[in-house]
């Protein structure tokens, strides 16, 4: 490809970027090696013309330190939010922790992810580990979402009263597809309204056909670029599996994600600026992956106005 081509797609890339919105991205600090932290994310999505990202932590909700960053660098036009995952730091399913975290602003509460039965299950068989486990804390330990009578735990229904009360938005996390769909069912019968089903792809053994399902339930299907993009030390799948992941719910319920920010791979801008080229390089139209790497985020998280 010349170069001008070459200046031509950037160009493009750059152009869909703009108001872009990555809900889920890796910043620290952390436990886990980082290789940009939150203000250095802010810097440079604004630079980027991205209006919002949501950090997550497997093991502290980042409000404080978004909070700080809104009040102290008000001319960064990216706003960075955070959330909060109901993992073994947190306490698990602690409502006072999701109270916490919606007063400070935060966005998701993800179900459980390092502390899942289900990544606990795919963890042994997959032989990946969190980088800090063994070294600066105990290994997880399973927090589990049914009671003994099979029925869901009474802190997690209190949990989605919250949500439901605060306006915040449910991600799955590591949970297994087949408990996804009992607690979104039981999340809109509570008035939960903003659901997003994390990274099918991997981990949550979910099928295309699960996916729809969830999708016709009101979800937004969140796929993590890091999963897909050349490159990436974390790509387990290819571009067609990719594209068959996007079209099976449509580009109106897909929602792209980078969840970058790790030492030794893309920077979460750059991943941003990969799965763009990707898209257009599969088919879609500018509008359509505008749509996944900005609007369907900007709806999800209440930030459409």
């Amino acid at each position: 490809m010349d170069a001008s081509l070459t200046e031509e797609r950037a160009q493009q890339v750059s152009e869909i970027l703009r108001g872009g919105v990555d809900p889920h991205v890796h910043s620290g600090p952390s436990i886990a090696p980082r290789a940009i932290d939150h203000l250095e994310l802010a810097r440079q999505l604004s630079a980027a013309g991205f209006v919002a990202a949501v950090t997550k932590d497997h093991d502290y909700s980042g409000v404080v330190a978004t909070e700080m960053i809104r009040k102290h660098y008000p001319e960064l036009t990216t706003k960075v939010y955070s959330s909060v995952v109901l993992n073994n730091v947190v306490g698990g399913l602690n409502p006072y922790a999701v109270e916490h975290t919606a007063a400070l602003g935060g966005k998701i509460v993800w179900l459980p992810t390092l502390a899942a039965e289900n990544h606990l299950t795919w963890e042994k068989s997959s032989g990946w580990q969190h980088p800090a486990a063994t070294q600066k804390m105990r290994h997880a330990t399973a927090v589990p979402l049914l009671d003994a009578n099979g029925k869901l735990r009474s802190e997690l229904l209190d949990i989605l009263d919250v949500i439901a009360s605060t306006g915040m938005a449910l991600a799955s996390g590591h949970i297994h597809v087949s408990e996804t769909k009992v607690v979104f069912a039981e999340a809109r019968r509570r008035g939960i309204e903003r659901l997003i089903l994390t990274h099918p792809e991997d981990i949550v053994g979910a099928s295309l056909d699960d996916a729809r399902e969830i999708a016709d339930m009101g979800a937004y299907v969140e796929h993590s670029l890091a999963f897909f993009l050349d490159g990436s030390k974390f790509q387990t799948r290819t571009r067609e599996e990719f594209k068959a992941h996007i079209d099976v719910v449509g580009t109106e319920r897909t929602i792209l994600c980078s969840d970058l920010g790790q030492v030794g791979t893309f920077s979460p801008l750059d991943g941003f600026r990969r799965g763009v080229t990707t898209c257009l390089d599969l088919g879609y139209s500018a509008p359509e992956i505008h749509r996944m790497v900005a609007t369907n985020a900007a709806n999800v998280l209440g930030l459409a106005s």
